[in-house]
């Protein structure tokens, strides 16, 4: 899973998936229902600490072979795109789901709060405004 490595802090620990392969014989389109179970190493950026960030999903992916028939897919299902030759690759369909579940600011949810309010130090205090000549100037 190369795209996702450079998501996570490291490349320890397990991923358990199903995959589950059906036709709905009513709306005339295949599926493949995907599960995940995982755990994955994440850097907070609160702390830069990591942890873990559990997954558990269960996704349901509507095969359409073209953009148009995306359209016919229910409320609720992401479509997957079936490549020309017609072979699916297990390990991408996971691997898309888990880069989809990364966070985009991962924060550990033990991570200590940072206050919000930053005083100034006493050096920014003590330092001239460099516009406070251009103030003096506008009163005039």
């Amino acid at each position: 899973m190369t795209r996702l490595q450079g998501l996570v802090a490291d490349t320890e620990g397990t991923c358990t998936y199903a995959l589950e392969f059906a036709h709905d014989d009513i709306l005339q389109v295949s599926y493949v229902e995907l599960s995940i179970d995982t755990a994955l190493p994440l850097i907070c950026q609160r702390s830069l600490q990591r942890f873990l960030l559990p997954v558990s999903m269960v996704q349901r992916l509507g095969l359409i072979r073209s953009e148009e028939e995306e359209s016919s897919l229910p409320e609720g299902w992401e479509p997957w795109l079936v490549p020309e030759d017609g072979m699916l690759r297990p390990l991408e369909l996971v691997e898309d789901e888990l880069v989809l579940a990364v966070p985009v600011v991962p924060l550990s949810p033990d991570g200590e709060a940072v206050d919000k309010d930053w005083a100034p130090t006493e050096e920014e205090i003590s330092k001239a405004n460099p516009f406070a000549a251009l103030a003096a100037l506008k009163k005039q």
